[in-house]
């Protein structure tokens, strides 16, 4: 281990204890992060709501800075969110299904994905699932077979949760954008992981958190909506943060807040604003270009490994192709989780799934121990 990754890991207790691998679901939390959160209890400790005026509303639009610097947006352009599936019903809540019924969901997508949509069939929502080949990968011809005029929304995500694998949402926005329907991408297991303008993807909106690579924590997540199309919108989801001046308190008019803004909901988890703005720091004094580079060569040496003891991998087996996530496929995966686990190694399982998701901090070493206990596993057979 070399000095830089001695400092990086220094920034997460739990890696003294513990070889974690489970960062796709939640990053632990780093010293700054719980230095920020003691900040946040004193101000509120101390002043009481005082606080709101002379600290949180400026964090809470410091967050929004910061947000609109990863995804390489304009400010007016994000919302914050209490979380992904509170965006996705707002967004949800725009389309006129009347002129356009259909909305296209990937059957590798989140639940949450389908969720949003499937709540609004009353209104007239038709959702069709289309099908992947491998169960691994989404080919965007198969997207393209499936848009037509009818279709009012693609939901999907840029990295598949159980696969890992990166979606091209550029290629894909400009079929939508071709075929006049608009581009839902949830983001929230690529958004820190990989360098990634929006505004150069060409999508509509885009959704995600900050529990996973952007090290926040859970409670604050967030929503892109393209300049034009925010300004266009008008969802039935809102909130008193969510119009031009909440602090009018007026009851008897709605009056939208600027873009992406008139999709925020009520007073939001200040001590979750403060843990993400730690983490978003974090991230760019690493730089996210090394959290890739790390990311790959530490996921390869899992994927490798695990090829090498056959067992079955459902993620791509190119580093260039997936984020960090490694799936190995086993018939009683929170069995092997929880051996895993005694034994101080940090995973986590999905339907059929032990799921792998190192992130920067990690070693190898780390990785080789984790293949040392799998090796193992493998071999047990699934209990009567």
């Amino acid at each position: 281990m070399d000095d830089q990754e001695r400092r990086w890991r220094d920034e997460f207790p739990i890696a003294a204890d513990l070889v974690y691998l489970n960062n796709c679901s939640l990053t632990p939390l780093p010293r700054r992060g719980k230095t920020r959160i003691e900040r946040f209890l004193r101000e509120w400790t101390e002043l009481g709501g005082r606080a709101w005026y002379d600290h949180w509303i400026g964090e809470y639009e410091a967050l929004r800075e910061d947000l609109a610097g990863v995804l390489g947006a304009d400010r007016d352009e994000v919302a914050i969110e209490p979380n992904v599936s509170a965006a996705l019903v707002g967004i949800a809540s725009t389309f006129d299904y009347t002129k356009r019924p259909k909305v296209i969901v990937s059957d590798l997508d989140f639940p949450t994905d389908g969720h949003a949509f499937l709540a609004v069939t009353p209104r007239g929502a038709q959702v069709q699932f289309v099908r992947s080949p491998d169960r691994v990968r989404m080919p965007l011809e198969v997207f393209e077979r499936a848009i037509d005029e009818r279709t009012a929304a693609v939901c999907t995500g840029h990295v598949y949760f159980t696969t890992g694998w990166i979606q091209d949402v550029k290629t894909l926005a400009e079929i939508c954008r071709r075929k006049g329907a608009r581009l839902v991408v949830d983001a929230y297991q690529s958004i820190g992981a990989f360098p990634f303008d929006v505004h150069a993807s060409g999508v509509d909106y885009l959704v995600g958190g900050t529990l996973k690579w952007l090290m926040g924590g859970p409670g604050i997540a967030f929503l892109y909506a393209r300049r034009d199309v925010a300004e266009a919108a008008r969802p039935s989801a809102v909130g008193w943060w969510g119009v031009a001046d909440p602090f009018a308190f007026d009851v008897e008019h709605l009056d939208p807040g600027k873009g992406a803004r008139r999709f925020e909901y009520g007073t939001p988890a200040v001590a979750a604003i403060y843990a993400a703005r730690a983490g978003i720091e974090l991230l760019r004094e690493v730089g996210v270009e090394t959290v890739r580079l790390r990311h790959m060569a530490l996921s390869q040496r899992l994927v490798d490994g695990a090829v090498a003891q056959s067992w079955t991998v459902r993620c791509p087996t190119n580093a260039r192709e997936r984020t960090a996530i490694v799936t190995l496929e086993h018939p009683e995966p929170q069995r092997a989780v929880d051996t895993l686990r005694a034994a101080g190694v940090i995973t986590d399982s999905r339907p059929g799934l032990i799921r792998l998701s190192p992130h920067y901090f990690n070693t190898e070493d780390e990785m080789d121990r984790a293949l040392e206990l799998l090796a193992p596993l493998r071999a047990q057979p699934a209990t009567a």
